[in-house]
This record gives structure tokens, C-alpha cells and sequence, in this order.
């Protein structure tokens, strides 16, 4: 197995068109052709995590969070960031990132604050915008099905949870073929009708370069007459934070309890209590207080998140209550999303998580 069979799999369901602008994912250290001896899972790739993919014999470290954010004009070893990279290339490591990739993906870093906390029907907080684009194309009649389906495998039609979504409509089209053209149908000079299919279907933003393929591959056609239209829709299935609901709602104090035990925390930072039931609930990993707006508009009694200033706490505006359970504990569940996501595509092979934990913060 190489390092691209496994950064593809993870792609999957974390798409890297889905990060955000200002991350750094991808593969950040070594070669997509390299072969890997084993795959080591972790929240930060530092110096000691390194370390222990040396002692372990594994080449390839899938990190949540990258090593290297920003540009980094030296390589000397002076802060911990030069001596994780330079420890890895020399020892032939190579380290994945995934960060707002899988921040953004429906079964990602939030999905994973859902399933600890089983909060039912749970839906994206902030849909992605600019996700979804609509091919138009026209097909002589008899090709139409055939190249209905090739679209279809390369990804396009998928909404939500149904796929092979697509409209068709018959028509005729008309062109003239001119001097130096090599028409699959019609004469040069001569104006041709023919029996043609338009086909719709919407193509989601991490698939639009195999669908373009599939249809260039696959249309008859010498000139390939298409539309590829951005909509204004949002992906429902593609976006940040998550809100779901508990079966039973519990009070403010009942709540904080179960959020300490569910999230391995010991202490919560939060606004002031309300005096009312919780049962509508908000999440968002990692640094969240952008979000804040979203989570009140959404009805949600409280908003987990981590991060919080002193005066983004005055946001709750007495209509939610804000939670900061700590970065760290916020996306600690981060890794056995990725392992056990792994280890189900790749059953025969070594993945294993990190024994090190790398929350920089203490508590005393």
C-alpha cells in the first residue's frame, strides 16, 4: 500500500476542496508513492509524536491538525515545528493533515461531539456555500444513457443521500459542421438536425474535475457543448459546526455534568445560566466563536465550542448558553474517527493511534 492509497480514502470523506482558505492540508511531509509499513493516528504532530512513529516502525502519520500552518522560512531545529519536520525527513516519515477538511465533512470532527453526546437528528450548522455547480450538456438521443451513467459514476447527481440524481429532456439541436471540423454527424458546410437529449445534473465542488473527464471521455461529440453553472444553493451535508437534540431535555446543571463526563473534561467555561431546559444543543470543534450567531439563530439552548474571549461571551445575549470545553478536548474524539474509518478500508494493514497526549493546556 502507498501513501496515496491512504490519502484518498480519507478524501473520501473529507474532500481537501472542503478546507478552508487559510489551512494548510494535504500531504505536508514525503511522497504520495511511497510505500507505508504503518499508519499512526494523532490530534498534533510534535517532535514526540515523531518519535514514536520511529519506535514503532511507521512511515506515515495522519494528523488532524498541520504541523506546519504557515510558511516556514528556515530549517534549523530552533522551534518544535522545525524539529517534528526535519525528524520526519530524515527518518523518511511522511505526515498527513486533514484539519477543516474534516472539519467540514457530515462525518467529521463535529459528527464525532454528536455521537459522544447522542444527540439525535443531526444536521450541518453552517452549510458550505459554493459546493454545488450544474452541468448542462446535449447528447444525440442514443448516447444519452451512456453518458447518463458515466457522469453518474464520476460523482455527479449525488444530493444528500441519494445519488444517480439527474433531468432529462429531449429536443432537437441543429449545427453546421465547418471546413476543418471532423463531425461524428453531418457534412462540412451542410446544417445538421439531430434528435438530442439535455441532461442536468448537479455536480458537487470535490468532483467536478472527474465529472468534466467522464463527460469529454464519453460525449461523441468533437465540440462538446456544456454549461457548468455555480448555484447559490448550499450542501446541506457540507459545512461547519452541528446541531442535533437530546431525546430528553435535562437541566442546566444535569447538562454540564453530562458534558464533563461525555467530553473528558474537567471544567467548563460558560456564560451565565439561564434556568432552563437543554435539549437543543450546538456544537462546533476547535475555535468557534464565529459561529456564535449561527448557533443562536439556529434555537439552540447551548453552543459547545472552545476558544471563547472574555467578550465573546457577552454573545449569548441571555438567549443561549456558551460552552468553552477546552481546543484539545473540543476534537480529542478526532482520532478514532480517522483510525476506526481506516482500519475498516484497510483491515489487514497497521493503524493505530498515538498513545501521546498533546493538549499544550493543564489544568491545576
Amino acid at each position: 500500500m502507498k501513501v496515496k492509497d491512504f490519502t484518498s480514502a480519507l478524501e473520501q470523506i473529507a474532500p481537501l476542496n472542503y478546507a478552508e482558505g487559510f489551512d494548510n492540508v494535504g500531504l505536508l511531509v514525503g511522497n504520495y508513492h511511497d510505500e507505508v509499513t504503518k499508519v499512526l493516528v494523532c490530534l498534533d504532530t510534535t517532535p514526540d509524536v515523531v518519535d514514536e512513529a520511529i519506535r514503532e516502525g511507521a512511515n506515515l502519520i495522519i494528523s488532524f491538525h498541520p504541523i506546519v500552518f504557515s510558511g516556514l522560512k528556515k530549517l534549523n531545529g530552533k522551534t518544535y515545528v522545525e524539529r517534528a519536520v526535519m525528524k520526519a525527513i530524515k527518518n523518511d516519515i511522511n505526515i498527513y493533515a486533514t484539519h477543516t477538511a474534516l472539519d467540514n465533512s457530515f462525518e467529521g470532527v463535529n459528527r464525532g461531539i454528536v455521537n459522544q453526546l447522542q444527540l439525535k437528528n443531526a444536521q450541518v450548522l453552517i452549510p458550505k456555500k459554493d459546493a454545488i455547480k450544474k452541468l448542462v450538456t446535449y447528447v444525440p438521443s442514443e448516447n444519452a444513457e451512456h453518458l447518463k451513467k458515466a457522469l453518474y459514476e464520476a460523482g455527479a447527481g449525488k444530493i444528500g443521500l441519494y445519488d444517480s440524481c439527474g433531468f432529462l429532456l429531449e429536443g432537437k439541436g441543429n449545427f453546421r459542421p465547418l471546413k476543418g471540423a471532423n463531425p461524428t454527424i453531418g457534412t462540412i458546410g451542410a446544417l445538421e438536425e439531430v434528435n438530442e437529449t439535455r441532461i442536468e445534473v448537479v455536480v458537487p465542488q470535490h468532483v467536478e474535475r472527474h465529472v468534466l473527464s467522464a463527460l469529454f471521455q464519453n460525449h461523441p461529440y468533437e465540440e462538446v457543448a456544456y454549461s457548468l453553472i455555480s448555484l447559490v444553493n448550499k450542501n446541506q451535508y457540507i459545512g461547519l459546526g452541528m446541531i442535533g437534540e437530546f431525546d430528553n431535555e435535562m437541566s442546566e446543571m444535569e447538562f454540564i455534568a453530562f458534558v464533563k463526563e461525555k467530553m473528558n473534561t474537567p471544567v467548563i467555561r460558560h456564560s451565565r445560566l439561564l434556568n432552563k431546559t437543554i435539549k437543543k444543543v450546538a456544537v462546533l470543534g476547535g475555535s468557534g466563536a464565529f459561529a456564535i450567531p449561527n448557533a443562536i439563530a439556529s434555537g439552540a439552548d447551548a453552543y459547545i465550542t472552545s476558544d471563547l474571549k472574555y467578550h465573546e461571551f457577552f454573545s449569548a445575549e441571555d438567549q443561549i448558553i456558551l460552552m468553552d470545553i477546552g481546543h484539545y478536548e473540543s476534537e480529542q474524539f478526532t482520532i478514532n474517527l480517522i483510525s476506526s474509518y481506516l482500519k475498516e478500508k484497510f483491515s489487514n494493514f497497521v493503524v493505530f493511534n498515538s498513545g501521546i497526549i498533546t493538549n499544550p493546556v493543564n489544568y491545576s
